[in-house]
């Protein structure tokens, strides 16, 4: 986390949560999702605005967290932004050269496990968690499946949130006053 942000933690400590103003999607992507969007629909049936400042897609990558019951967040100074996800808290892309997995936040990670569902989508589990291969990288997956690196074991995408403890929606959590994963 940013020195600037825990500093603004310090100063500003009771400021409240955000939810449903920010959306990851199954590539990477992340969406700023004003009152407009949220009202015409749940992510990522209504996406928003796709960010694209790079310093400010940095700032967020180096901010991005999850809390206790696997709420995944952006700390945006002293306020927590909830983060609407699409498919998991990670997305990968593999590098050709050698396999390597790097989180869509440019974070290196090990893998551990490889799931497929019944979409055929492509999940990693590593050292930081679970995530989906990105699309345009499934074909070096396939690759890493034939020479053995991997093996992959059949999953329910509708499973994965509880098995591996993190929320899509913390909005609709939040709303709902809800304790269990979603």
């Amino acid at each position: 986390m940013d020195d600037i942000v825990k500093q603004a933690l310090a100063k500003w400590p009771n400021v409240p949560d955000c939810y449903g103003w920010l959306g990851l999607d199954a590539r990477g992507h992340w969406y700023l999702r004003d009152d407009a969007v949220q009202a015409a629909g749940a992510f990522p049936h209504s996406k928003g605005t796709l960010l694209q400042h790079d310093k400010l897609l940095a700032f967020i990558a180096r901010n991005y967290e999850h809390d206790d019951q696997g709420q995944w967040f952006f700390q945006n100074g002293p306020q927590r932004v909830y983060v609407e996800l699409e498919a998991t808290p990670w997305v990968w892309r593999l590098q050709p050269q050698d396999l390597s997995v790097v989180s869509h936040t440019g974070r290196e990670a090990l893998v551990r496990r490889c799931l497929l569902d019944e979409l055929g989508r492509v999940y990693l589990e590593t050292d930081l968690g679970l995530g989906l291969v990105h699309t345009l990288d499934v074909a070096l997956a396939a690759e890493a499946v034939t020479d053995g690196r991997w093996t992959p074991e059949d999953v329910q995408a509708k499973d994965l949130p509880a098995r591996y403890g993190y929320v899509c929606s913390p909005g609709a959590r939040s709303q709902a006053g809800a304790s269990q994963p979603n």
